[in-house]
């Protein structure tokens, strides 16, 4: 194992550059933008409003501020490979380098798992959004396309809603995928505008909000548990911490872009860190906000931020009316970012041959994997009309700690095996830093609900034969040609 992890660090440390790759053309603040625009959207704008009002009450701050922890942690580890090996495939590459081809199948497997129904979830939020404003201006919405054909009920059961098909959020992705397919370039212009509206609202809405908040509401700050673990109480704050990972997907999607960043080895480790602090201040301070504004038992919905911001009367109407709009632009940007990101997973596996090589086909011009871009929008779209909210949060969580369990896990293993690679960026505290990581993402994950660890288990079993009954075989095809 030892000389392959070598030879598969030394391809991947390779800065080469052929007609019709990938082209580096991301500088430092398009990537921040990046990290940022994917990672500050539905955590704060779908699920803030799910957590507080199922898991920890206006405790949700102190869930964002746990799961924020723990993502400084992994963000350190990702931060080492990722200037170790500026490519892209992100957790999936890290795993090829240091666990083996069949572990990185498996990384990759949730990745696909955690990017598509990421921005199925972000559709979903943003066409309840969309809905919303829609309703404030006297413009009906035909219930038949309004949302999902089904919804997890509170008992955990599906049931019907009577829709047949969320249109809005299938007609968003679907132009998302017409957006990514003019080229990464564009993409980030288009992104640096909606990031910055985005966070400016976020901050407006801080500064607006904060004047209108009813301490009353803060009290209990942790409401006593409700007789089930994760529901109030601490286990709720942590259950609530790791149903908001989902939150924190943009980190992943900064380092599948290492291979289209300028000097990655610099600028890769700066913008995860970046991203990091930006995303973690304006999550905990608009959580205290609209849980300030409204009761966290009126939060259970898709558009948690404008329903808190009507509470406030007129005089928060014009707030309202801004964040309305700017949420539907700032959802864009993510649903961008997360669809791009599953891109350059399977431009990845492609790459290993582990995935038909039309995955790794570039366009000239745009410099686009197209057939990957098409492949993905599609099947997002599809999980975004058909699968519900509550589901989605969940599975996604589980798969993003789960990947950022294997990349700290990389860590120590590269370190043990190749100590004298070249490592532009050092974790700090070795070897405290990437166990811990460990430690906390395995918690979290243990305290998301048991039926999440069953369909993880069924998802990675469904991996597993795929990846005997055509990956493995496919690799050795390539092998021998």
């Amino acid at each position: 194992m030892k000389p392959l992890a070598r030879q598969t660090i030394a391809a991947l440390q390779g800065n080469r550059q052929q007609s019709g790759d990938l082209t580096r053309n991301i500088g430092l603040f398009a990537l921040i933008c990046f990290g940022v625009g994917s990672t500050v959207g539905a955590g704060i704008f779908v699920l803030t409003g799910t957590v507080a009002a199922q898991h920890a009450g206006p405790a949700v701050a102190l869930s964002f501020l746990i799961a924020s922890a723990v993502c400084l942690l992994a963000g350190l580890c990702y931060a080492e490979l990722a200037a170790m090996m500026p490519v892209a495939g992100s957790a999936y590459s890290y795993s090829h380098a240091s666990m083996g081809e069949a572990a990185a199948w498996m990384v990759g497997w949730c990745l696909l798992l955690e990017y598509l129904f990421a921005g199925a979830i972000v559709a979903i939020g943003w066409s309840a959004y969309l809905q919303s404003v829609l309703h404030d201006i006297g413009i009906g919405f035909p219930v038949l396309f309004a949302k999902a054909p089904f919804e997890l009920s509170g008992d955990r059961q599906l049931v019907a809603t009577g829709s047949l098909v969320d249109l809005p959020a299938v007609l968003l992705t679907l132009f998302c995928t017409l957006l990514l397919l003019r080229g990464t370039e564009f993409s980030a212009r288009v992104n640096n505008w909606i990031v910055v509206a985005k966070v400016a609202a976020m901050l407006l809405v801080v500064a607006t909000g904060f004047a209108f908040v009813d301490y009353a509401n803060w009290t209990p700050f942790v409401p006593p548990n409700a007789g089930t673990f994760g529901r109030f109480g601490w286990s709720g704050v942590l259950q609530g911490a790791g149903v908001l990972f989902f939150a924190y997907v943009g980190f992943d999607a900064v380092s599948t872009l290492a291979q289209e960043v300028r000097n990655p080895q610099r600028t890769v480790p700066r913008a995860l860190l970046a991203s990091v602090g930006v995303t973690t201040l304006l999550y905990a301070l608009v959580g205290l906000v609209i849980t300030g504004l409204v009761s966290y038992r009126l939060l259970n919905v898709a558009d948690p931020v404008y329903i808190a911001l009507s509470s406030g009367g007129p005089a928060l109407a014009w707030t309202k009316v801004i964040v309305g709009f700017v949420a539907i632009a700032g959802l864009i940007s993510v649903l961008l970012v997360t669809l791009l990101g599953q891109v350059r997973i399977f431009y990845a596996m492609g790459r290993d041959g582990l995935l038909p090589s039309a995955f790794t086909r570039v366009r000239a011009g745009s410099h686009v994997p197209h057939v990957g871009t098409v492949v993905t929008g599609v099947i997002a779209a599809i999980a975004a009309g058909l699968l519900p909210l509550s589901l989605l949060g969940e599975l996604i969580s589980m798969g993003t700690l789960f990947a950022f369990v294997t990349v700290a896990v990389s860590v120590v293993i590269l370190r043990r095996r190749e100590p004298g690679a070249h490592r532009p960026f050092l974790v700090p505290l070795y070897p405290w830093t990437p166990l811990l990581s460990i430690a906390a993402c395995l918690y979290l994950m243990w305290s998301l609900p048991q039926d999440t660890w069953l369909r993880l288990a069924l998802w990675l079993v469904a991996g597993g034969a795929v990846y005997c009954l055509y990956g493995l075989r496919r690799r050795r095809r390539a092998r021998r040609s």
